[in-house]
C-alpha cells in the first residue's frame, strides 16, 4: 500500500509550527525535502520564499525543488480579524498550488485542514467524515479552511494529481506561540480560578508530532488502492481496533482462565498455566475481538455497499486527526497552570474556582468585544471562545487509523509535558537574547 518509490517533498508553510515538525520528520527519514514560505527560520533544507497566492512562484519553488508530493500547511493563524488575509492564503492560495502543481507534473498534494470546519457552536462527540462543513462557517478562518479543503478534494483525479485533507484538532506542542501564550496570559493575570461552564464537555487535542506523523502517512499512502489491497482492508474491518493507550499503558481483561497471579502462600490450581495464558498474546482470551458495528457506522457493510470503496482510499478522502484520547477542556489549562507555579514558585492554582455560567460568559465576553471595538483594540475575550470552552468536541479517528494506518505515538501526559518544558526553555533563551 505504500508508494514504492520515494518522493521529493515541497512543504509549503514549513517555517510554521506544523510545517517545521513534517520537516524535521521527512529529515528524519531521510528524505528529500524543502521549503516554500515567506520566512526563512531554519537552515538545515534548501529554502524558496514566495507568495502563496502567485502561481508562478509557487511552480518556480516546484521546478528548482525537483518535488513530486506537496505537504501544504500555509495558513494564517486562528483568531485574526483579517478575512480577507484568510481567503488570499487559504482559498486563492491553495488555487495557485493545485495550479503549479498540475503545471509541474506533481503527483501529491497533502492538506492541512481543520477540525473546525464541521464547528458550529454545537456539541460534536464521536463525529466522523461523513459530516459536512455547514452551510454558514463559525469564523472567517473555518470558512475558508472549509473552501480550501473542498477546492482540494475536488481536484482529485485531475492533471495526475492526487489529494488528501486532513483535519487535525486542537493541535499543540514544541513550538506553538499561541495556545501556551493565552494560557500564560491568563496566569500572569491571576485568572486561573475562573471557569466558564462546568467542565463536562470533551475536547480533542493533537500533539504535533502526531499530525506531523499522520502528514507523512497520508503522503506514502497516496495513490489508488487495486482490488486485492481493498479486500484486505476489508478483512481486518471485522476486527476491532485496540485501544489508545499511549497515556494509560496496555491494559487487558482478566479472566477465570487467564490472569495475572499476585503473592500467595498455596499457589492456585492452573497457576503456571493461567499465567502463561495471561502472558500469551495468541491465546483466545487476548485474541483481537470482533468489531460491532451498526448500519449507521461509516466503515459498515452497509455503508460500504452505498458508497462503495470511497471511504478505504486515502485519494480524494478527509481524515480527522487526533490524540485519541478526548479530555475535559479545562483540564488541560490547568495542568499547565500548576506547572506554572511549580516553575515560578506561586500558588495561584490553589485559589478556590469561581464557575461562571455560559450565559453568564456570553454577556460578559460581549461586553469584552463591544469596549475593544470602542477603543479600537483586537478583543481578547470572545463569544467564540466562550462557545469553544463549554461545548463538546470529540471526533472519531477510525478511518484514519484503519485506512492511513494512524496511531498517536505520544500521549496526551508526555506531549503536554514536552510541551511546557519546551515553553520554559524559550521563554529563557528569549529572555538572555
Amino acid at each position: 500500500m505504500v508508494a514504492s518509490s520515494r518522493d521529493v517533498y515541497l512543504v509549503i508553510g514549513g517555517s510554521g509550527f506544523l510545517g517545521r515538525h513534517i520537516v524535521e520528520a521527512l529529515l528524519a527519514r531521510n528524505d528529500s525535502v524543502a521549503v516554500f514560505d515567506i520566512v526563512q527560520r531554519h537552515h538545515d533544507v534548501p529554502f524558496y520564499s514566495g507568495d502563496i497566492s502567485e502561481e508562478g512562484q509557487v511552480s518556480e519553488a516546484l521546478r528548482k525543488s525537483g518535488a513530486t508530493c506537496i505537504i501544504h500547511t500555509a495558513s494564517p493563524m486562528h483568531g485574526m480579524d483579517d478575512p480577507a488575509l484568510y481567503w488570499k492564503v487559504n482559498v486563492d492560495g491553495t488555487k495557485a498550488v493545485i495550479a503549479a502543481a498540475v503545471a509541474c507534473g506533481v503527483s501529491k498534494l497533502v492538506y492541512t485542514s481543520s477540525a473546525g470546519v464541521v464547528f458550529v457552536g454545537q456539541s460534536l462527540v464521536n463525529v466522523d467524515e461523513r459530516l459536512p462543513p455547514p452551510p454558514k462557517a463559525m469564523d472567517a478562518y473555518n470558512e475558508s479552511k472549509a473552501k480550501a479543503e473542498g477546492i482540494v478534494l475536488e481536484a482529485n483525479g485531475k492533471g495526475g494529481l492526487y489529494t488528501v485533507a486532513l483535519r487535525p484538532a486542537g493541535l499543540f506542542g514544541p513550538g506553538d506561540r499561541q495556545v501556551l501564550a493565552g494560557l500564560f496570559e491568563v496566569y500572569k493575570n491571576n485568572q486561573t480560578h475562573y471557569q466558564i461552564g462546568d467542565n463536562t464537555n470533551l475536547f480533542d487535542w493533537t500533539y504535533v508530532e502526531n499530525a506531523a506523523y499522520a502528514h507523512l502517512l497520508a503522503a506514502d499512502h497516496l495513490r489508488p488502492l487495486d482490488e486485492k489491497e481493498v479486500a484486505a482492508l476489508k478483512e481486518q474491518l471485522q476486527y476491532a481496533l485496540p485501544y489508545i493507550n499511549t497515556t494509560t499503558g496496555a491494559r487487558k481483561i482478566p479472566s477465570s482462565e487467564c490472569r495475572p497471579l499476585g503473592p500467595y502462600v498455596t499457589p492456585p490450581p492452573k497457576a503456571e498455566t493461567l499465567t502463561a495464558h495471561w502472558n500469551d498474546p495468541n491465546y483466545p482470551g487476548n485474541a483481537p475481538k470482533p468489531a460491532v458495528r451498526g448500519k449507521f457506522d461509516q466503515l459498515s457493510p452497509a455503508a460500504l455497499e452505498r458508497e462503495g470503496d470511497a471511504p478505504l482510499q486515502v485519494a480524494g478522502q478527509v481524515f480527522f486527526i487526533t490524540n485519541g484520547e478526548p479530555m475535559y477542556f479545562w483540564d488541560v489549562p490547568r495542568v499547565a497552570w500548576r506547572f506554572f507555579d511549580e516553575h515560578f514558585g506561586t500558588d495561584k492554582t490553589r485559589r478556590g474556582l469561581t464557575r461562571l455560567p455560559k450565559d453568564v460568559g456570553m454577556v460578559l465576553a460581549s461586553a469584552a468585544e463591544w469596549w475593544a471595538w470602542l477603543v479600537g483594540k483586537q478583543p481578547g475575550f470572545t463569544r467564540y471562545r466562550v462557545t469553544y470552552s463549554c461545548v463538546s468536541r470529540c471526533h472519531n479517528i477510525e478511518k484514519a487509523r484503519r485506512v492511513l494506518g494512524y496511531e498517536p505515538k505520544v500521549g496526551m501526559e508526555e506531549g503536554l509535558r514536552r510541551t511546557l518544558e519546551w515553553w520554559i526553555a524559550d521563554r529563557q533563551k528569549s529572555q538572555k537574547a
